[in-house]
């Protein structure tokens, strides 16, 4: 098959069949080349419905998650969104697809400088990365329509609740190492609402307002 047709194929048997069927999402995972995310070696394993690794002990969530976090966000196209975990930069592409702007933020220089290369390779231009602590977000350019978090930190933390704007949301793995929950936080405009939406097991989120360490 084609990696086009194994595009196809992740699509209709990992997200249509799982219930994620807005029209908008199905086109960003269709658009973007999965296979040009990771390991030249892994390309054939792209479409596939597991994790995989992208070095630097890192890895790219499998689609139906970066889907669901993605489907959580609810984006229209006109949002600001900060992305926390840049990695390949495929989850990062996928929301340059369906929103306005896309600030993300990676600890990794090593994974920080070739994501960018290979979005700009894509054609990518609202877009902007930039290297440091994940958990303290980006606020100088705060606030947020959106902000999507692709590690796992013990806590929602502080500094990334703070920079999500009034109507806004922010989606999250929370919890424990090897055993997290995806939590939806949405600001309203009189409290913060927040639901469970899966079992899940993330990296974890290094930093500040993070784990202090990776062990």
């Amino acid at each position: 098959m084609t990696f086009e047709e194994l595009r196809e194929r992740m699509v209709d048997d990992q997200l249509k069949a799982r219930g994620l069927t807005e029209g908008r999402l199905l086109a960003a995972f269709r658009s973007v080349p999965r296979h040009l995310f990771v390991p030249p070696e892994l390309a054939r394993e792209a479409y596939t419905d597991h994790p995989l690794p992208i070095g630097a002990d890192q890895t790219i969530s499998q689609p139906y998650i970066v889907a669901l976090m993605t489907h959580c966000l609810r984006l229209q196209g006109h949002e600001r969104i900060l992305e926390i975990g840049t990695g390949s930069g495929y989850q990062t592409a996928i929301l340059a697809e369906l929103g306005l702007e896309v600030y993300s933020v990676e600890r990794l220089p090593e994974l920080l400088l070739p994501a960018k290369t290979r979005l700009l390779s894509l054609g990518y231009s609202n877009i902007t990365l930039t290297s440091g602590d994940g958990s303290l977000g980006w606020p100088e350019r705060a606030p947020f329509d959106a902000v999507l978090v692709s590690a796992a930190a013990p806590e929602i933390p502080r500094s990334l609740l703070a920079q999500v704007g009034t109507g806004g949301r922010m989606v999250l793995p929370v919890g424990p190492p090897n055993a997290q929950m995806l939590i939806e936080v949405e600001r309203r405009p009189e409290a913060i609402h927040r639901r469970e939406v899966a079992s899940c097991v993330f990296v974890p989120l290094i930093g500040e307002q993070g784990w202090r360490s990776a062990g």
